[in-house]
């Protein structure tokens, strides 16, 4: 098993973001696409990888997740736009 762990966000048909971890983003992403992976964004279909950052734990990837999270939507395109990783 990967121990590697990155956080993403994904930009959903609705406009949305949800922020995610795995240790599998290639999967992650196929499972998202499908459907399978999250029930939030199963009803937003298409989903697009907005942003990833990682070579994480487990452990700071939630924590990184959770700090993510408590962004406002803002906050969150602003780290999409100025980081060196994959943005909007």
């Amino acid at each position: 098993m990967n121990d590697c762990y990155v956080v993403y966000i994904l930009k959903c048909s609705d406009d949305t973001l949800y922020t995610g971890i795995t240790n599998d983003l290639y999967k992650r992403l196929l499972m998202h696409g499908q459907g399978k992976a999250s029930k939030y964004t199963r009803c937003r279909l298409p989903v697009q990888l907005a942003y990833v950052e990682g070579d994480y734990t487990k452990g700071q990837a939630l924590s990184r997740e959770k700090a993510i999270k408590k962004l406002n939507r803002q906050k969150k395109l602003t780290l999409c736009a100025a980081s060196e990783g994959i943005c909007i």
